[in-house]
C-alpha cells in the first residue's frame, strides 16, 4: 500500500534504510544516498497524511539525527539545492492535532537549529520560540518535559537567547515555576534560567522577573540534589556575572531577604558527591555573610518590596526608621512608591496589603509631600477601595492610612 502511495525510489531507500540494523550499515547508506535520504522523508511527510506514517517517518529522522549531529547538514544540503527553506514542513507539523507528531517534530526542529553550521533565523525562529512559550503555558501538557527539553537546548546558544528574552520568555518560564510542577520540570526550567544567566546583560536584567523569590521558594521545598544543585549554580551566577557592583549587591541582598542563607545552612550539614554543588554553597555563604555586614536598614527594606513578599517587621514600625528614610522612597523616579501602589492594585494576600497601606500611610506622615506624590500615583483611591475589604487587618490599615492622607499635620 505504501508504494502506492509515494514513489518507487522513495520506497526503496526506506526499504533500505529499515534493513540497515547497525550504525556502520546506515552510515554506509546516508554516505551513498546522501540527498536520496532528504528527499524521500520530505517527500512523504509533504504527501502521506496518516499520522502512523508520520510518526514512524519522524522517528527515522531522528534517530539519524542523533547517531550522527553532523547529518543535519543533509536537509540544509537538499533544501539550498532545491532553493527552499529546511523549516516550513517543519514549522507546518507543529499545527497537527497529533501530539506525538508535534513534539517530535519540535525534537527534530530544536536540533538542527543547535547543530547546524548555519543558525535558525528571522520569522522562523520567532515562530518556534513562540510555539515552544506557548506549550509551557498550555495547562496539563503532557509533553511539558519535552518542551523544557527544546528549550534546555535552544537557549544554550546566545542568538536563540535574546530571541527568547525577546518574546518575554522569561516571564514564562517564571509563572510555571511559581506553579505546581514536577522537581524534573523545576530542574528543566531552572536550567534554562541558568544558561540565560551566562550572558551578562541577561545576568543584569534577570532581577526585575523576580526569580529570585521563586528560585529561594523551590530551594527550600525540594529534597532533590539536581534541583537544589541548579538552584544554586543560577544563584551564582546572578552574583559572579554581573559587571555592575550594585546588581551584584542587591542580588545577594535578595537572597538574605528570601531566606537563601537558612537554606545554605541546612544544605551544608547533607553529604553531596557533586563537588560543583559544595563549592556554590561555600561560595554563596561568603557573598550573602557579606551583604549582609554592608547592608543598610533602608537596603534590606527596598528588597523586601522589590520581591512583593511584604511582612511586618521592625523597620515598618519604626519612626527614625522613617524619619531618615521616608524621602529615599522618592528616588529612580518613585520606583519603590510606584511598587508600593501596585501591590495595592495586584496583590491578593491581606498581609501584603496590611503592610503596603501601612508604610504609605508612614511615608505621606514623614514626608512634607508625600500626600501629593501618592494622589498622583492613584494610591489614594486605591487605599480607600480597601477600605471595604473583607480582611479587618486590611481595613484597619488602609482607615490609619486615609487618615495620615487627609490629615495634613499628623
Amino acid at each position: 500500500m505504501m508504494s502506492q502511495m509515494i514513489t518507487q525510489e522513495d520506497y526503496n531507500f526506506i526499504v533500505a534504510l529499515d534493513q540497515s540494523t547497525t550504525p556502520e550499515s546506515r552510515a554506509n547508506l546516508l554516505k551513498q544516498q546522501r540527498l536520496q535520504s532528504a528527499k524521500t522523508f520530505f517527500n512523504m511527510l509533504g504527501h502521506i497524511s496518516r499520522d502512523q506514517t508520520i510518526q514512524y517517518i519522524l522517528i527515522l529522522i531522528d534517530e539519524m539525527l542523533q547517531e550522527d549531529k553532523s547529518r543535519v547538514e543533509i536537509f540544509k544540503e537538499y533544501c539550498r539545492k532545491k532553493k527552499e527553506s529546511v523549516w516550513t514542513q517543519f514549522l507546518n507539523l507543529l499545527n497537527r492535532p497529533d501530539g506525538f507528531i508535534v513534539n517530535m517534530t519540535s525534537r527534530i526542529i530544536a536540533k538542527i537549529a543547535c547543530w547546524s553550521r548555519e543558525l535558525m533565523e528571522g520569522s522562523d525562529l520567532q515562530h518556534y520560540l513562540m510555539w515552544l512559550k506557548d506549550q509551557l503555558r498550555m495547562p496539563n501538557n503532557d509533553y511539558i518535559q519535552s518542551v523544557a527539553r527544546c528549550l534546555q537546548m535552544m537557549l544554550r546558544i546566545n542568538e536563540y537567547k535574546l530571541a527568547f528574552v525577546a518574546i518575554d520568555g522569561i516571564s514564562t518560564i517564571v509563572t510555571v515555576l511559581a506553579g505546581r510542577v514536577n522537581f524534573q520540570i523545576q530542574y528543566q526550567l531552572t536550567f534554562c534560567l541558568w544558561v540565560l544567566t551566562f550572558n551578562v546583560d541577561l545576568a543584569k536584567r534577570m532581577s526585575k522577573y523576580n526569580i529570585i523569590p521563586i528560585l529561594a521558594d523551590i530551594l527550600s521545598e525540594s529534597g532533590k540534589e539536581k534541583v537544589a544543585r541548579i538552584i544554586l549554580a543560577t544563584f551564582r551566577n546572578l552574583i559572579e556575572k554581573p559587571d555592575e557592583n550594585e546588581i551584584k549587591r542587591d542580588n545577594a541582598i535578595a537572597m538574605v531577604q528570601c531566606k537563601v542563607s537558612r537554606q545554605l545552612e541546612i544544605l551544608q550539614g547533607k553529604k553531596f558527591a557533586d563537588p560543583d554543588i559544595v563549592e556554590d554553597i561555600e561560595y554563596l555563604e561568603e557573598k550573602l555573610n557579606t551583604s549582609v555586614q554592608d547592608m543598610s536598614s533602608f537596603d534590606e527594606y527596598a528588597t523586601e518590596i522589590k520581591s512583593g513578599r511584604l511582612e511586618w517587621g521592625p523597620v515598618h514600625s519604626s519612626e527614625k526608621f522613617w524619619r531618615e528614610n521616608a524621602d529615599k522612597l522618592n528616588e529612580k523616579n518613585y520606583e519603590l512608591l510606584k511598587i508600593l501602589v501596585r501591590l495595592l492594585e495586584t496583590s491578593r494576600d491581606p498581609l501584603v496589603l496590611s503592610v503596603a497601606a501601612h508604610d504609605i500611610g508612614e511615608y505621606v506622615r514623614y514626608y512634607p509631600r508625600g500626600k501629593h506624590v501618592i494622589e498622583k500615583l492613584g494610591g489614594k483611591h486605591l487605599v480607600m477601595q480597601l477600605l471595604g475589604h473583607e480582611d479587618p487587618n486590611v481595613r484597619y490599615e488602609a482607615l490609619l492610612c486615609v487618615q495620615k492622607i487627609m490629615v495634613h499635620n499628623w
